[in-house]
């Protein structure tokens, strides 16, 4: 609950300007060294918490006001203050955050609407390869290491240039935060109302500083923990284009190739240590040794029911000659896509279908384990030296335990009838039927209604068992130089600095897959559901249509232990590589303040080389591919700051931006299939995203407390990469005398330009300063409220493919407009917080041809959560929190109509399918805070 922090403040963030952006180096040893050497020299002034919401947003706009570039902050108090237990979720509360969930769980992070890939991810400054890759998860990043997060949302020369929509910095916490030992703890349980599962967190920080000759030592420990156990409720469905589909009006026709059911029991937990060690020998120099171990992992038991809807799709006519559309339940075909019989795309029958139902028990784990060695020397006549040595080492383990298959047998009467009903978008509830041979072999008809999928045979068709590791080794080497001097009438700081970075992914898959019954014997496993399920009510909330039984998990490691003790896994080369990137980078930055401000200039080139070792399969000819690539790019940026009075701002800014590939998409790995005329692998040559941006901000920082914000930007994109199907145009593969330069390649390629514009407003503001002069009463000055908008429009320029031409779409992960709204009261010890935060509709892929039901969008993402937290005293704290009260679904669906309209299409199709319902349930937690 209490925090410190002192009047020297402002001198020591001048201080770490002088090195550069506050968003890089606010988390450097200097920075914190300095803070703690004049606080501790100083009385310290100690905030006991009676306002801590306020007072943290305090801190955090003071840090944002003093920086030379466009950044936003999110103190450790302001962390604290709602249910956020991993740091996308706690990011989100700033304005122009927006996220993408998983599991109801806040995973990735886009900045004022451009794609999550744009984002990247520090520590202390350090950007860190994600173990997924560069597309950064933020939800294995447990919220409580962090003593503050930096949102950099203007580029300056010293940041990486793979940073084109900005940076969130993750700050850790050192001895130096604090006057002398400290500790501080959190612990709780928790309830998830779906399912009736439980959650529990906790967290300890114990800190203290010691004197060392003339100098001092900080020493720090931490260590954190969340677990969530979680229920949910889902169906998807997967729409198509059906080839024999000819009657009239099949141009606005799609069908569901399959429906089904995914049901998760999960137990996801965050774990991190932390330690950080810093030596101030004297008042010129530090030196810190950091390290940081978060563990993500995510133990899922998922129950798929697949109603395989065009199995027999070979059955139905191609003619083209219009029919009658009465209801006919005896058909001589499946039903499937048969307009004939009555069946439209959203409401029909279809009989004897096939049931694949997956029993699968996986056991992801995901970690980061990074080091920090860092110092900083400041030398006579203003010269000052930063150097950093850093080693990552990001893991993700993508395991199944174990996988087993059931398919239905292939006589149709053995198999289910499934009336549909996909009217309502929100719901997928299919009527189950025996199925009834008639007199003819090719009539059926539904018998019997069923409740119960699983009395319906089944049987064992494989069992698979997957080892697959993905491992990046990251090293980073970098050395700054300083010079504090006069220049063109002004105080300037002119820096020169080298960075080394190289990143090798190194991508390991193995499994077992058996499908004879007698590797089925030799295990023991039943081939029998029924033998290998449990006698379980169904524990989630969405109406089905059917009963069914959960398969028990402990059989599924019982067998996956048998398989692995009598059969040996086989590597998928497919899936086999090594990915080395070297970035050799240098820049020069200048910063020149005024008494109206200041000017932040520089320039940053970066050579780039890739090299990528995998096995390729041409044809059935296997061999070692190695490809390499390299690349020289230059990012400039220019950043003004004006003082147009002391408490208003003006800032506008340039700054430029490459998006590279990921180490996935650049891999060599090739399969060609001679048969099919295809390709697919990735693609080592093609070129990043570049992005080169415009801002313009007004900031008022209300006096004596209180933020306001408006701003614009602009960014022109080119290259824009894109996963699509395209022709090959290439004679590397060509042998045997067979040309594959007009085959059809899947995979990472650059398509046309584009670009993103829009503005933000935002607003912080207590009423606390005002109760006197409003004569209000003084219990009204616990009122405080929080707001930010944020809207975007983009556009870029879909090369043509196929049958589609070229056309203009939004850029992926884009949503028009994001906004939190918050309201709180804190005073006499008690602090009460709601907030709401939602974004709009977004792209989340594009159709490259009409196979399927068009482009697919995410529907619009809102939620409310509720904090209360009550002092008891200065030390100890109560809290409870309430998450996702508006219990609203996550929502997937395709919209042709755009697409079959660009194709030529007379009619567009108006119907929106919906391919993926998901709801999650609401959250509730308590417990208590130490602090001392």
């Amino acid at each position: 609950m209490t925090s410190v922090f002192s009047a020297a403040r402002s001198r020591t963030l001048l201080r770490a300007m002088l090195l550069g952006s506050v968003a890089a180096l606010a988390a450097t040893p200097a920075f914190a060294e300095d803070l703690a050497a004049e606080e501790s020299a100083e009385a310290p002034i100690v905030v006991t918490g009676e306002r801590p919401i306020a007072e943290s947003e305090a801190a955090a706009l003071d840090v944002q006001k003093k920086s030379d570039s466009l950044v936003t902050v999110l103190s450790s108090d302001g962390v604290g203050r709602l249910p956020d237990q991993n740091i996308a979720q706690a990011t989100s509360r700033l304005p122009g955050v927006a996220i993408e969930r998983d599991q109801g769980q806040a995973r990735y992070i886009s900045l004022r609407g451009a794609p999550n890939y744009w984002t990247t991810l520090s520590f202390d400054g350090i950007n860190v390869v994600s173990p997924e890759g560069r597309d950064a998860r933020f939800d294995s990043i447990p919220s409580a290491i962090a003593k503050q997060v930096i949102v950099s949302k203007a580029v300056t020369a010293d940041m990486p240039g793979e940073t084109v929509s900005g940076n969130v910095n993750v700050i850790t916490r050192s001895a130096f935060d604090f006057a002398g030992l400290h500790v501080q703890g959190k612990a709780g349980i928790g309830y998830a109302e779906l399912g009736d599962r439980r959650e529990y967190e906790g967290s300890l920080v114990v800190s203290d500083r010691f004197k060392a000759g003339d100098g001092e030592i900080g020493v720090l420990l931490s260590g954190s923990f969340f677990e969530r156990n979680m229920i949910t409720d889902n169906f998807e469905i997967d729409w198509e284009r059906v080839s024999q589909d000819q009657r009239p009006g099949n141009g606005t026709r799609f069908w569901a190739r399959e429906t089904e059911n995914k049901l998760y029991r999960l137990r996801r937990r965050n774990w991190s240590v932390s330690g950080r060690m810093d030596w101030k020998p004297d008042s010129e120099n530090t030196i810190s040794l950091r390290s940081v171990y978060t563990i993500f992992t995510d133990d899922e038991a998922r129950d798929n029911y697949i109603f395989d809807m065009d199995d027999k799709q070979g059955d139905l006519s191609n003619s083209a000659a219009a029919c009658p559309t009465t209801i006919n339940t005896t058909p001589t075909t499946t039903g499937y896509a048969d307009v004939c019989i009555g069946n439209t795309p959203l409401k029909g029958t279809v009989y004897g279908i096939d049931i694949n139902q997956r029993s699968t028990l996986r056991a992801f784990r995901q970690s980061i384990f990074t080091n920090t060695l860092e110092g900083t020397h400041e030398f006579g006549e203003g010269w000052k030296v930063n150097w950093l040595g850093n080693y990552t080492e990001s893991k993700d383990d993508r395991s199944v335990v174990g996988e087993a298959r059931w398919n239905s047998p292939s006589t149709r009467s053995a198999r289910p009838t499934v009336a549909y009903d996909f009217t309502n978008p929100l719901r997928n509830t299919p009527r189950l039927f025996t199925t009834v041979q008639l007199s003819s072999p090719t009539r059926y008809t539904a018998g019997t209604a069923v409740s119960a999928i699983d009395t319906f045979t089944k049987p064992l068709a494989e069992l698979r068992l997957l080892d697959a590791v993905d491992t990046t080794k990251a090293y980073t080497g970098r050395l700054i130089v300083a010079k504090d001097t006069s220049f063109l009438g002004g105080d300037a700081t002119f820096k020169l600095g080298f960075q080394f970075d190289q990143r090798t992914k190194v991508v390991d898959e193995s499994q077992i897959s058996l499908t004879a019954a007698g590797d089925f014997a030799k295990i023991g496993i039943p081939t029998d559901y029924n033998q290998f399920s449990l006698d379980q009510a169904f524990l989630g909330k969405i109406p089905m249509g059917y009963t069914f039984r959960y398969f028990d998990t402990d059989k599924m490691r019982q067998y996956a232990d048998a398989a692995r003790a009598n059969f040996t896994f086989t590597p998928n080369t497919a899936n086999i590589y090594d990915v080395r990137e070297q970035v050799f980078a240098g820049f020069a930055m200048g910063t020149l303040r005024y008494d109206w401000g200041s000017i932040v200039g520089g320039v940053r080139v970066e050579h780039v080389k890739n090299r990528g070792i995998a096995e390729a399969d041409i044809a059935g000819t296997k061999g070692i591919v190695t490809a390499e690539a390299s690349q020289t790019l230059v990012f400039p940026s220019l950043h003004l700051n004006y003082d147009l009075a002391e408490d208003k701002k003006f800032r506008l800014s340039f700054n430029s931006g490459a998006a590279r590939a990921d180490y996935d998409q650049i891999r060599p790995n090739v399969t060609v299939n001679d048969a099919n005329l295809t390709i697919s692998g990735g693609n080592p040559g093609v070129k990043p995203e570049r992005a080169y941006g415009v801002d313009a901000y007004f900031e008022w920082y209300v006096r004596p407390q209180g933020y306001l914000m408006a701003g614009v930007f602009y960014k022109k994109v080119e290259d824009v990469l894109y996963s699509q199907r395209r022709t090959f145009n290439s004679d590397v593969l060509n042998s045997g005398g067979v040309d594959r330069s007009q085959y059809t390649f899947t995979g990472i390629t650059n398509g046309g330009d584009g670009r993103i514009f829009g503005f933000e407003v935002a607003a912080q503001l207590q009423l606390e300063p005002w109760t006197e002069s409003l004569g209000l009463p003084d219990f009204m000055g616990g009122f405080g409220v929080s707001a930010n908008l944020t809207y975007n429009d983009s556009e870029v320029t879909k090369p043509a493919v196929g049958d589609v031409p070229a056309r203009k779409v939004r850029l992926p992960g884009t949503s028009d407009w994001v906004y939190n709204l918050g309201a709180y009261y804190e005073k006499y010890g008690l602090s009460l917080r709601l907030q709401y935060q939602r974004r709009s509709t977004w792209l989340d892929g594009y159709a490259d041809d009409l196979t399927d039901a068009g482009d697919t969008y995410w529907a619009a993402d809102d939620e409310l959560d509720f904090s209360a937290r009550y002092a008891i005293t200065k030390n100890f704290e109560v809290y409870f929190d309430a998450s996702n009260l508006l219990n609203k679904p996550g929502r997937r669906y395709s919209e042709p109509g755009n697409l079959l309209t660009a194709t030529g299409t007379p009619t567009p199709a108006t119907n929106i399918y919906t391919i993926e319902y998901e709801r999650f349930g609401r959250r509730y937690a308590a417990g208590v805070r130490i602090n001392f």
